[in-house]
Order: C-alpha cells, then structure tokens, then sequence
C-alpha cells in the first residue's frame, strides 16, 4: 500500500476536528515509516485499525530518544539536535531531513502568543546552551534574532555590563523587549544589576542543573520578580524531542499553539489517561513533529486545564533533570 503525507499543513490547524484528522493521518505515516514507533506499538498492541480517536492514538517513551533513531523518513541520517545531558548520560538525538517545519513552527508559535517577532528586540542569555553544539534552543532563538530585524538583537554568554547597558537604553526607548535566558543566569544577571522594567519581558527556559541549587518555580520567579523588578516572569516549554513550544504569561499555566496538545497518564498505569485537572505524566502531541514522532510520552508531571493549557509540577524521580522548563513546583 503506497503511503502519502499527511494531509494538510500543521499550522492551517483551526479546530478539533481538523486536529483530529490530522493527528490521525500522522499516526498512521509513522506507524507506517517510522520502525521504531511501530514496533512500540506493536508491542502494546495497537496499529491504525485500533485507532479511531486521539485518545487511543500511543505515546512513544521519550527515553527512546536516547538509544533509538526516531525517524519517519527514508533519507540518510545526517543532522539532529541533541540534548545537555551531565557527565555520563546518554543525550537524546532528533534526527531531522531539513528545518523548515521547525522555523515554521516556532515561528507561528511565538506570534500566536505574543504578536510579530518583528515587534520585539531579542536578547539572549544562554551560556550553557552557546557552550555545547547541536542545540534546538540555539537554532530557535538565532532564527528569532534574525526575524527580529534589529541591529542590537542578539546572545550574551557573562558580559552583563553590556547586556545591562542595552536595557536600559531600550527600556528609554520604550522599545518591546524580550530578554530570554537560562534561569541561572537569569539569576546571576540580578545578582550584579537590578532594573524596573517596563517594555521588557523577561522569560526563562529552565535550566539549573549543576549550576545552582534547585529551587521551585515559584522561588525563582519572586526572586527574577524582585530583581528585575516587573510583576511577571514569563516561560517557555519545549524539549529537544520536539519540535513545538508553549509558554506562560507568568502564572505558570503554558498555553499551546493550535498543532499540539497535551494529556495527562496515570503514574502507575502509562496507558490510562486522566481527566482534566488531575496529576500525572505529561503526555504531547506535537503535529510539527512529522518527520520524528508526534506523539511523545515525556517525563515530566503535570496538569491539564481547559483550553489547550497546562502546567508543569515537575519530572518523575528517576529522570535526569535537563533543558528547557524543567524547574520543580
């Protein structure tokens, strides 16, 4: 039986239903292409004559990225993103054919939460991701700099004098800001100079391993609050497995773009969903993510809201606390 792409872009994604047929087509591509993904769901038992709605649709373990080539495409594997991982883990490996449904991606996916990317200045404080190769975060941020179309757009490792310097002088200007950094940075950024923002949002990608003492979300953003003196501290959620992103205005609840959204599993039961507000893994569908998989159980424990939202609690005991937004609540 010859085998076609899924119909539709992700991006022209505007309903349930188109969601759904959508999310449908993917699955039975990747059970088709992807061997990895088919033989999980063989092993479970489920194939595209089982599968009729989005609930029954299996959420490949995230692990699986760390030994696994997850791909759904024929070509030879050349170019992937990489995780951070600490001395003696195995990082994670997304494998892709090109990066155009990532730009696409990202791109839609800020805009739709935040308005143009050409609206905004953005400034980059990510040491840890600017001192390892094979970063999606990197490549992500680069791409909006570029978007940005601004002349002082652009990343900061731990010159905080200068990086001090251009907020003010755009905070003076009134100009909208986006000043987005790994949370110990961020941190170490207030600890040398404290502001009162106004134009500018300050967002923060997770990120303490091995650098600071974990603290909660909550800690963090009080202290980000007081330092950088704005009343939110906003968020962004995404993995190296992924090609999406969500984010949070500030009360900690991530909104996602129309193409992906989140469940929730029973801890003890991987294949039982559970109803909007209860605790348990988070499990994402992320229809960008055609040429991988699509369908991701992570490790990380969470709720659903109504709406497409969620919000993260944290990571389950035996996961390698890691990349982007993975502070505890």
């Amino acid at each position: 039986m010859s085998i076609s792409r899924p119909l539709g872009n992700f991006w022209e994604v505007d309903s349930k239903s188109s969601f759904k047929a959508l999310a449908l087509a993917t699955f039975n591509l990747q059970y088709q292409k992807n061997s990895v993904y088919r033989s999980f769901c063989d092993l479970i038992n489920r194939n595209p004559s089982d599968v009729s709605a989005i609930e029954e649709i299996p959420h490949l373990p995230i692990s699986f990225f760390k030994s696994k080539q997850v791909v759904s495409f024929d070509d030879e594997l050349r170019n992937y993103f990489s995780s951070s991982a600490t001395t003696g883990v195995v990082p994670s490996k997304h494998f892709y054919r090109n990066l155009t449904d990532y730009s696409i991606s990202f791109t839609h996916g800020f805009e739709n939460i935040y308005g143009k990317i050409s609206d905004y200045v953005f400034l980059a404080l990510l040491p840890s991701y600017m001192e390892r190769k094979g970063s999606s975060l990197i490549f992500m941020v680069d791409e909006m700099i570029k978007k940005s179309n601004s002349a002082v757009s652009g990343f900061y490792l731990d010159n905080f004098e200068d990086l001090a310097q251009q907020i003010e002088l755009l905070e003076a200007r009134g100009q909208k800001t986006i000043l987005l950094g790994v949370s110990f940075a961020l941190l170490e950024f207030t600890q040398h100079h404290q502001f009162n923002l106004k134009n500018t949002i300050v967002m923060e990608t997770g990120g303490m391993k091995g650098r600071r003492k974990e603290m909660t979300r909550a800690e963090l953003h009080q202290i980000l609050r007081e330092g950088f003196g704005c009343k939110k501290i906003h968020s962004e959620y995404g993995m190296t497995e992924l090609f999406s992103q969500a984010y949070s205005k500030g009360d900690g609840i991530f909104e996602c773009p129309p193409w992906m959204r989140v469940s929730v599993r029973e801890n003890q039961d991987p294949f039982q969903s559970l109803p909007l507000g209860h605790t348990g893994g988070l499990n994402i569908i992320d229809l960008a993510n055609k040429d991988s998989c699509a369908f991701i159980a992570t490790e990380d424990l969470g709720k659903v809201h109504a709406n497409n939202k969620f919000e993260v609690l944290g990571r389950f005991d035996h996961s390698e606390i890691r990349g982007c937004n993975l502070m505890v609540v």
